[in-house]
C-alpha cells in the first residue's frame, strides 16, 4: 500500500482542516442552528463532522505501517459501517419530525439522505473489497473520500450561508 501513502496523507490533512472549519462555522451560527431543533440543522452539522472524521480516521489507520491487507480491510469496513450507521441515525431522527417540517425543508431532505448514502457506502464497499480483492478495493475508498468531503462541504455551506436566506 506504499503507493497510496500520499493519497492517505492528503485526505487525512484535508479532512482534519475541513472538520476544523466546520467547527468554526457552527460556532459562528450556533444560535441559529440550535434555535429550531425540528429542522435538524444540528444534525446536519454533526453529519458533516461525522463524514469528515470518518475520512480522517480511515486514512490515518491506513497510514499505519506493516499491517496486512486483512487488518486494513477490517479497519476500513469497521469505520465505513460506523460512519454509515451514525449518518443514518441522524437522518432518522430528522425523519421522525417529518410532519412538523416545512415543505421547503422536506424537499431538501431527500437529496441530503441520498448524498449521504452515496458518500458513505463506498467506504463500506472499500472495506469489503479490500477483504476480498486486496488493494483493488482501495479505489472504492477514493470514491468514498471524495464524496464524503464534497457532501460535508455542502452541509457546511448550508450551515454558513443558506441558513441566512
Amino acid at each position: 500500500m506504499g503507493e497510496w501513502h500520499d493519497f492517505f496523507l492528503a485526505a487525512a490533512g484535508a479532512a482534519a482542516v475541513l472538520a476544523g472549519l466546520v467547527f468554526v462555522g457552527v460556532s459562528i451560527n450556533l444560535e441559529m442552528i440550535m434555535s429550531d431543533p425540528s429542522y435538524g440543522l444540528a444534525g446536519r452539522a454533526l453529519e458533516a463532522l461525522v463524514l469528515l472524521v470518518a475520512v480522517l480516521i480511515v486514512t490515518l489507520l491506513l497510514l499505519v505501517p506493516s499491517q496486512g491487507m486483512v487488518l486494513a480491510g477490517a479497519e476500513v469496513l469497521a469505520v465505513g459501517v460506523l460512519d454509515w450507521a451514525v449518518v443514518v441515525t441522524i437522518q432518522l431522527l430528522v425523519l421522525r419530525n417529518w410532519r412538523s417540517l416545512e415543505p421547503a425543508f422536506r424537499r431538501h431532505l431527500v437529496p441530503r439522505v441520498v448524498l449521504c448514502q452515496v458518500a458513505t457506502l463506498p467506504i463500506v464497499a472499500a472495506g469489503v473489497g479490500m477483504l476480498g480483492w486486496g488493494e483493488g478495493g482501495l479505489y472504492w475508498l477514493v470514491v468514498g473520500v471524495v464524496l464524503s468531503i464534497l457532501v460535508a462541504v455542502l452541509d457546511a455551506w448550508v450551515l454558513l450561508v443558506e441558513i441566512h436566506r
